[in-house]
């Protein structure tokens, strides 16, 4: 597995060879710099810890900015491991190396991208889970139109099932989507165009993998 650190720009659509309008999202891929090489020897497996984004030294941790400056780089505000980098990036990988998007990516790839989504705080059945609420204000259901409904019941089990859908914090998880299509990549920007939508908000972080 390889891949890189990037930044949702936003979204945008683009016209296909066929004609069709295909949604896709704008990322800003990189560059990011090699601050740990593992390997079997010292690690018990292979990786490579890449880091993205500046960060300023005073918000630093000290162990961290020791870590960024045996890499020779300045401090990141992102950093993640992958493992398993691909063969043919032998040598192009070590300390302190600069890796691209057209070094990882080439236009047609599919790629697997992860996002923290939206979150929207405290939500209630309906929003959350898409129910359809317990129905129309007849036989004095006055104000119970977006309620759950039973959630249980009484002499047996006694008690609420694990896992019954309930209301309760949405969003601000980490989410993965699955094949999506590299249309575009500028590498003078740093650019990639995919194919889709991926989770979270503008300038948020995005990883990809190959």
């Amino acid at each position: 597995m390889s891949g890189i650190i990037g930044k949702k720009i936003g979204m945008t659509s683009i016209f296909s060879a066929d004609g069709r309008n295909v949604a896709c999202t704008l990322i800003e891929a990189g560059p990011c710099v090699v601050t740990q090489v593992k390997n079997v020897e010292s690690d018990g497996y292979n990786a490579v810890q890449l880091a993205y984004g500046e960060r300023k030294e005073k918000n630093t941790p000290k162990p961290l900015i020791g870590h960024f400056k045996k890499a020779g780089t300045t401090p990141k505000q992102k950093v993640v491991e992958f493992r398993d980098f691909r063969v043919e990036f032998e040598g192009q990988v070590d300390m302190g190396k600069t890796v691209i998007s057209d070094q990882v990516f080439i236009e047609g790839d599919f790629v697997d991208a992860i996002g923290t989504s939206k979150g929207k705080g405290f939500q209630g059945v309906v929003k959350r889970h898409g129910f359809g609420g317990v129905g129309g204000a007849t036989h004095g259901q006055h104000n119970r139109q977006r309620h759950p409904g039973s959630i249980g019941a009484c002499s047996w089990p006694s008690r609420v099932f694990k896992g019954m859908r309930m209301a309760g914090r949405t969003g601000g998880d980490r989410v993965k989507v699955l094949n999506l299509k590299v249309l575009k990549i500028y590498p003078e920007k740093n650019l990639l165009l995919v194919s889709g939508s991926i989770p979270g908000a503008k300038n948020s972080f995005v990883i990809l993998e190959k």
